[in-house]
């Protein structure tokens, strides 16, 4: 597991100074999302682009 802390340190650190509560929790939030995604990537967690088009046309057909 990777130790979440330190990276988080490293991020905040490279936020201008006048960041706010809320830019914080923006970063974490889309850090943890890259994470996610990329985790399920290599887990095999993944959709094609067709299926990804297909049930998007299913989607925009509604």
């Amino acid at each position: 597991m990777v130790a979440v802390k330190p990276e988080a340190q490293d991020m905040i650190q490279n936020l201008p100074d006048n960041c706010t509560y809320e830019d914080i929790q923006y970063h974490l939030h889309v850090i943890e999302k890259i994470k996610n995604g990329m985790n399920r990537a290599e887990n095999g967690e993944v959709s094609s682009h067709q299926d990804a088009k297909q049930r998007m046309a299913k989607w925009l057909s509604r």
